[in-house]
């Protein structure tokens, strides 16, 4: 049974603290993740800016930190997050360990993308004396918009799964509707609410990365 009187601002409340830590997120991992993506595959070994140790440093980070389990990973960063915010407990505390976790995630999916690039069109570029930086900005990161903007699309729903996730240390949102005011009160109903919620969200996430996709491949 569901007391709107009560939970209809909290509802409110829940979506809105959700979007902050998602949008937040999305943007401070975004940047960050697009930044480490560019230099994983620049630095690749024979590619433009061939770096074995930033590449293999990099590169380790992303394969120790990607398999672990966003729980556990707030749990591991909470004396990081303590002393960047001041407080391990919270929205703006959860959005420390998603932001780390997002630009770790979509660091590899950015190399992927911009390593699916035809080598072919690399060369043509780089044969006509473009620079390197040039090639990497003006040819590789324009052949992959459309797929990055999937893959940010893919990313964007992983961060509305960890915002609910961040629940469990009462970083607000959904997660924290769904747990405090349904699981623990064994109220069903509020529990299936807040999941109605976050799936609407992420299809409404979904259509428009792949309207704006198709939007760029068709450019």
């Amino acid at each position: 049974m569901i007391e709107w009187g009560t939970l209809g601002p909290l509802l409110v409340s829940s979506i809105e603290q959700t979007l902050y830590m998602v949008i937040i997120t999305m943007v401070l991992g975004g940047i960050l993740g697009l930044l480490i993506g560019i230099l994983l595959y620049a630095t690749r070994p024979g590619n433009i800016l061939a770096n074995t140790v930033v590449f293999n440093v990099l590169n380790f980070v992303i394969n120790l930190v990607r398999p672990i389990p966003f729980t556990i990973f707030i749990s591991l960063v909470g004396p990081w997050t303590l002393q960047v915010i001041g407080t391990s407990i919270g929205t703006n505390a959860a959005i420390f360990p998603m932001t780390l976790m997002t630009a770790v995630v979509l660091g590899r999916i950015v190399e992927q993308n911009l390593v699916g690039v035809d080598p072919g069109v690399v060369e043509a570029a780089r044969a006509m004396g473009s620079s390197r930086s040039r090639v990497l900005f003006d040819v590789v990161l324009r052949e992959s918009i459309a797929p990055l903007v999937l893959g940010y699309t893919f990313i964007f729903i992983g961060v509305v799964d960890m915002s609910a996730v961040a629940g469990y240390i009462g970083g607000g949102g959904l997660g924290d509707l769904a747990i405090t005011y349904g699981y623990q009160q064994f109220n069903y109903a509020v529990t299936l609410l807040a999941v109605g919620v976050i799936v609407v969200i992420v299809q409404l996430a979904q259509l428009l990365g792949n309207a704006l996709a198709k939007r760029m491949l068709h450019r």
